[in-house]
């Protein structure tokens, strides 16, 4: 008699046990199904105007098209990226923020200012945009090549000023082309700003001689700048007739090392992923739709904005094999 009594009660015991372990997955399966249920951010870690921003704010309207809800940019610019990228591990893993970053500026956060995070806190969702440093001057400037350049900072380190943003591939090139001429880059007046539109803004208006940014953010002032170098080994569609830092090596019989410019892409704290899967994986869904968007290709190709797929894998690959290359040169722009 009282066997199938003990039966009933280790069945009932198992039926709430059941219920019990089911119910572990259902917070995150509703937050997956529900998101977003409120306005999405977009941080941007530098200030207003440069090429993420102008990319975040060209992109936002599509963004929140596909996820039905308002979407802000928010700009956080300060110490190298240093300051928007710690607010974005900050946040709650819910995947309300995501962030169009310079994503080599976490390796130099790390380098150079001693970041507590890691590389491999940041997930990096499509990295559409692997940029090059171009070196340029505003149109009606004295300097027209770089040979005027370098044979001025020969006899004079502090005749021109460059801009540059701290913590930069940028930074890292420059130091590189000077050293390679035999010129001492604590000499030289170089001024450091908050963002690759800071530093633009500074050379169109006179703030410094010569600018030193990624070349896809120069596109849309063509008319008012004069290129004097890109810093890849092969000319680029859009500088066709600016000569490359290869070409100005062999010309003068010299080997000058570089490195590759920002790669800006759309970028999530990797705690998102491992504690909200489903949103990580709405997330990579609705990036991928809105660059399919007819109206959104049609915008990014008027203006100029890269818009290739890599999708999340080959792109944290991308990052991090960038990170490897900027850690062998980081040591050129510590301050000591």
């Amino acid at each position: 008699m009282k066997q199938p009594q003990k039966r009933q009660t280790l069945a009932r015991l198992a039926t709430v046990a059941g219920i019990a372990l089911s119910g572990v997955g259902v917070p995150a399966i509703s937050m997956a199904q529900s998101f977003p249920s409120k306005p999405v951010t977009i941080l941007v870690p530098f200030a207003p105007g440069g090429f993420n921003d102008r990319i975040a704010r060209a992109f936002a309207p599509y963004l929140q098209k596909q996820l039905g809800q308002p979407v802000t940019v928010v700009n956080r610019g300060g110490s190298g990226a240093l300051l928007g990228h710690t607010f974005l591990l900050q946040q709650p893993p819910d995947g309300y923020t995501i962030a169009m970053s310079s994503v080599n500026y976490v390796a130099t956060n790390i380098g150079i200012a001693n970041a507590k995070f890691k590389l491999t806190d940041f997930d990096i969702l499509n990295l559409p945009s692997n940029d090059y440093s171009l070196l340029a001057t505003s149109f009606d400037s004295k300097w027209k090549n770089m040979k005027q350049v370098i044979d001025a900072l020969k006899q004079d380190p502090k005749s021109v000023s460059i801009g540059v943003q701290p913590g930069s591939a940028d930074l890292i090139n420059i130091t590189l082309m000077l050293k390679a001429h035999g010129i001492d880059p604590a000499k030289v007046r170089i001024v450091t700003f908050k963002g690759g539109g800071p530093t633009r803004n500074a050379v169109l208006g006179g703030t410094v001689d010569i600018g030193l940014v990624g070349a896809e953010g120069w596109v849309a002032l063509t008319s008012r700048i004069d290129a004097l170098m890109v810093f890849t080994d092969e000319r680029l569609d859009s500088w066709k007739d600016t000569p490359t830092v290869e070409e100005y090596a062999k010309a003068n019989k010299m080997t000058i090392e570089w490195v590759p410019g920002s790669q800006r892409g759309w970028t999530l704290a990797a705690e998102v992923g491992q504690k909200n899967p489903q949103v990580r994986a709405k997330w990579v869904d609705v990036i991928q739709k809105a660059m399919n968007d007819p109206k959104w290709i049609e915008t990014a190709t008027e203006l100029k904005y890269p818009n290739p797929w890599y999708g999340p894998e080959k792109s944290q690959a991308m990052y991090l094999k960038g990170s490897e290359t900027l850690f062998k040169y980081m040591d050129l722009i510590k301050k000591k």
